[in-house]
């Protein structure tokens, strides 16, 4: 089972992880929690973060790389909650669940999707610092990460 949520709602993890974990015969879960980072490099301390996304195309997307988690590692589970609209440092910004049989598959597909959603959901970042605002740029990093995952 899929499951795709993109919303301004602050996401509870006690609720996404039993969410995950019900109604699945899975013997792993594995879970990622993305924070915003107080950090924006030589650019200072992030004041606030407001993320934007195409609705719609957005979840699709998300729903793409889940179906292809699921297949590619047998998932009996996989969810997607992102945030979006504004944020400060600390707030949850994803969570990434999966559940398998064993833990292997359950590890490297929730890796496989967060790796990949950084670089293939329609979401943009701004972040303001200092009282300006500025777009955040896609990362060589991100790239990187995302690539090891199509080679495979």
């Amino acid at each position: 089972m899929i499951r795709i949520l993109v919303s301004p709602a602050i996401i509870d993890l006690s609720v996404e992880m039993d969410r995950i974990e019900a109604g699945h015969s899975a013997g792993a879960i594995a879970t990622f929690t993305g924070l915003v980072r107080a950090d924006a490099k030589a650019e200072g301390k992030v004041e606030t973060l407001e993320l934007e996304h195409y609705p719609g195309a957005t979840e699709a997307a998300l729903h793409a790389l889940a179906g292809e988690a699921e297949a590619r590692w047998s998932l009996s589970g996989a969810t997607i909650v992102h945030r979006v609209g504004m944020m400060a440092p600390g707030d949850r910004i994803v969570f990434v669940g999966t559940a398998a049989a064993h833990r292997g598959a359950a590890l490297d597909a929730c890796a496989f999707l967060i790796d990949r959603l950084k670089t293939d959901a329609p979401f943009w970042k701004r972040e303001t610092s200092g009282g300006e605002a500025r777009w955040v740029e896609a990362r060589a990093s991100d790239d990187r990460a995302a690539e090891r995952w199509r080679d495979a």
